[in-house]
């Protein structure tokens, strides 16, 4: 299993190199402005929050995340790199796919591997190319445990974003998620108002910084919120991410749930591949 997962991860480092050879034997579309590269937004989420771009219609892309469960600072270094920095581990991984359902419209579902599925839509209510000052989407999604079968919870949420010349894009995402409490109680803190911050820099062409947080702002708030950074590169359809957090969430209900302390940090890493 070591091997296969070494083996894995050596592939993924390759994607981008094989992608790029391919992005240039067949260019995009350029009538269709949602085909373009958007240089500073080439993935539709953060580490594991969404962002504003973007899917044109009838088009697919899929997703690859991967949080490895041992923590960094278990052990020694020696210990550590034994278990090559926790690649040994085990892992929680999730697999998306997502469609372009109609101009500015897209929908998807993600798997986690605790069996936790959301399926999520989402809408452009604004883009910054059309001459407004921020990119806004909304949200909504609809999520479960054991394959849709237990603990159902819902989000709906705003997707707000900033350029910042062409050097970034910031983010501030108000999201409510209900039922968001393991508990069968009444009331607000059966729920949790959050708020996701986070951002890309793109330090060179195709090659990017990113980080986030959630801060929960009311209702159920277990443990600290959830925080990620990471480093990314973009070669033609693909994109690969190498990440470190604090949590494993990977779906809004998974991040509402929040993280386990700010003194355990997971290395991990995101694929994505979109087929246009």
């Amino acid at each position: 299993m070591t091997c296969l997962r070494t083996v894995f991860f050596v592939a993924a480092l390759a994607v981008p190199a094989l992608a790029q050879a391919q992005a240039i034997a067949v260019p995009p579309d350029s009538t269709d402005p949602d085909q373009r590269v958007d240089a500073l937004q080439p993935d539709f989420n953060l580490a594991a929050l969404p962002t504003t771009l973007r899917m044109p219609v009838h088009k697919v892309a899929f997703r690859v995340t991967h949080r490895f469960t041992r923590a960094l600072g278990d052990g020694d270094f020696g210990d550590l790199a034994s278990d090559l920095f926790g690649f040994d581990s085990g892992a929680q991984i999730g697999l998306e796919l997502r469609y372009g359902l109609a101009p500015g419209t897209q929908v998807g579902v993600h798997r986690t591997s605790d069996r936790t599925i959301q399926i999520f839509g989402q809408h452009s209510l604004l883009t910054e190319r059309s001459g407004t000052p921020v990119g806004l989407d909304a949200i909504a999604t609809l999520e479960g445990g054991n394959n849709l079968r237990t603990r159902y919870r819902s989000a709906l949420g705003l997707l707000v974003s900033r350029k910042a010349g062409r050097l970034a894009a910031l983010y501030a995402e108000p999201i409510l998620v209900v039922n968001s409490s393991p508990m069968a109680n009444a009331g607000s803190d059966n729920n949790t108002l959050m708020l996701g911050l986070g951002g890309r820099l793109r330090v060179r062409p195709a090659t990017y910084l990113v980080a986030e947080i959630t801060p929960r702002l009311a209702g159920f708030d277990p443990g600290v919120g959830q925080i990620s950074f990471g480093l990314e590169g973009r070669a033609g359809g693909h994109l690969f991410q190498l990440n470190f957090s604090n949590g494993f969430g990977t779906t809004l209900g998974q991040i509402a749930d929040g993280a386990f302390n700010n003194d355990h940090w997971y290395i991990g890493f995101n694929i994505g591949r979109k087929f246009f």
